[in-house]
């Protein structure tokens, strides 16, 4: 095994861990790091897409109570039935805006520029969201409408920019449309698992054939990493969420834009892909 990969892999299994379900975008993390790396090419398409499965395994296995109770209750359970039918319809709109536009999005605007940007945009959104007053409509997930669960699943559309973050986008987008702070953190995770399960689903087929058996060590190092620090962070969020604002992360994603952009615009760091 090549060590200079597998370093890599650790890496950047660790950023995905960290930035997956935190508001301040792991696509966006992942194309910095890994062009600061020199991670790219075919290997890193096809390894960013299997390390995405060990953070869905993590919040899947974090919140393994709540999924089986949903799943065996979901024939007779009328909480069961409207909360799955909440999660689908906002799933949806993901699904269609995804498959009209992944491959043109992924094609002009995956490079670091444009995450720096939809970084900072995302940041001072946030900022916004948090100072505006809260009508709260939903105080958890089981009380949250179809209008809502509709309404969180088109800001997650704003999640196909890289940069702007899918969880972040969700839960600002439900903090706006009325969920309590818990609810929306939830139910971003909870609609994480359908997306991410499609996202990787349709990417493994569509990238299979630069899939290989040498690649499978340098894979299962950001797999584990990815799926133990994911875990972590979910948790953490979790209680942190119960006393903060998100404040701390939009100011996070406002300094790492412009780090980028400083860097950019004064020739100290040669962003590979900036252009498309």
């Amino acid at each position: 095994m090549d060590i200079w990969m597998a370093f890599q892999a650790l890496i950047l299994g660790v950023v995905e861990g960290l930035t997956e379900f935190l508001p301040i975008s792991s696509t966006g993390h992942l194309i910095v790091v890994g062009d600061l790396l020199g991670f790219n090419g075919q290997t890193a398409t096809a390894f960013k897409i299997i390390i995405q499965l060990g953070a869905i395994l993590a919040v899947m296995w974090e919140f393994r109570a709540r999924v089986f109770g949903v799943v065996v209750g979901l024939p007779r359970e009328r909480k069961a039935q409207r909360f799955t039918f909440n999660l689908l319809l906002a799933f949806i709109p993901a699904v269609i805006f995804g498959l009209a536009f992944a491959d043109l999005i992924e094609h002009w605007l995956f490079n670091p520029i444009t995450v720096a940007t939809a970084l900072i945009v995302g940041g001072l959104i946030m900022l916004w969201a948090e100072k505006r007053e809260h009508a709260i409509k939903a105080e958890t997930v089981d009380d949250m409408n179809w209008k809502l669960a509709l309404k969180v699943g088109f800001a997650q559309c704003l999640a196909l920019i890289p940069g702007t973050s899918r969880s972040g986008a969700t839960i600002i987008g439900g903090l706006v449309f009325g969920l309590s702070r818990k609810a929306a953190t939830e139910f971003s995770f909870f609609l994480a698992m359908p997306t991410m399960v499609a996202a990787t689903v349709y990417s493994l087929f569509k990238y299979r054939d630069i899939l290989h058996l040498d690649d499978l060590p340098i894979f299962a190092i950001g797999f584990v990493t990815t799926f133990i620090v994911a875990m972590i962070t979910v948790r953490v969020l979790l209680r942190f969420i119960a006393n903060h604002s998100y404040a701390v992360f939009a100011w996070y994603r406002i300094a790492f834009g412009l780090v980028i952009l400083a860097t950019w615009q004064l020739h100290l760091i040669d962003w590979s892909t900036a252009q498309p």
